[in-house]
């Protein structure tokens, strides 16, 4: 049992990693919340069946692939990123139950997985990825929620009203709930979306927003973890949040001066 508190709120609990436990078989509470993750996104691409043209079924069958695929690639950075632990225990690369899943190697992974799928089934992939992207966003803020159980991707010792109180190697300590942050941050990031669907002026706009926003969140979320991945004394997520952040400022605002000259044109 894990003690975690919210002294700031007046909250405090013991929680199990292990939801369920039968005999020697234990489904672990990550793992549950990953799969509601996917059940929910996928629900809400049937809500949406034949927006841009794309259909349930595609985003069924491309699912299929995209599961397993964002996993294993999100598990791939996070153990290439902790190598000298992971070649000291090596048989601890399989074990994801207990965490150790990176949200940009799944969106690495996932992207292409969703470029190959699409060219494959002549499906358009920036109609594709702005279908999907608001799901990705709302699966992450669920997702985060399996950090908060095994305690992990917290923050720095802090004293603000939100802080978390952990026992860590057996020492009493607050921190920042960076994981809360993160989810709220993406459960925000979805209902941007959700309304810049309706009023989408070109393809792929969805998609750069998203990136773009969850960039921008990650650049400072980033800053203050204490479980970085590191590379060189660099905290790799950050210094890619900062890459995709101005890439796509770029790409957007080239992209909404040539919509915007092209409406002036077709009003001319």
């Amino acid at each position: 049992m894990e003690y975690i508190a919210f002294p700031g709120l007046g909250l405090q609990f013991y929680i199990s990693k292990i939801a369920i436990q039968i005999s020697k078989i234990s489904i672990h509470w990550y793992a549950i919340f990953i799969v509601f993750a996917f059940v929910i996104g996928l629900l809400y691409c049937k809500i949406n069946d034949g927006k841009y043209n794309i259909k349930f079924e595609d985003t069924f069958n491309l699912s299929i692939y995209l599961i397993p695929i964002c996993i294993i690639s999100a598990r791939i950075y996070y153990v290439v990123f902790n190598l000298q632990y992971f070649l000291r225990e090596p048989i601890q690369i399989l074990n994801i139950r207990s965490g150790g899943l990176a949200i940009y190697g799944g969106i690495i992974g996932g992207a292409i997985t969703v470029i190959i799928y699409c060219k494959k089934h002549k499906i358009d992939i920036l109609n594709m990825l702005d279908y999907i992207v608001p799901v990705l966003a709302l699966g992450q803020a669920i997702g985060r929620w399996g950090n908060f159980i095994n305690v992990e991707a917290y923050g720095e010792e802090t004293s603000n009203f939100l802080r978390m109180g952990i026992i860590e190697n057996g020492v009493y300590k607050e921190v920042h709930p960076t994981f809360l942050y993160e989810s709220i941050a993406t459960l925000l990031i979805f209902f941007i979306l959700i309304i810049l669907q309706k009023k989408r002026e070109y393809k792929g706009q969805i998609t750069y927003i998203y990136l773009i926003l969850y960039s921008f969140v990650r650049i400072f979320i980033e800053g203050i973890r204490c479980d970085s991945l590191m590379f060189l004394n660099v905290r790799i997520s950050q210094i890619l949040s900062v890459a995709i952040f101005v890439i796509f400022c770029s790409i957007l605002l080239y992209k909404n001066k040539k919509s915007k000259y092209m409406i002036e044109n077709d009003k001319i």
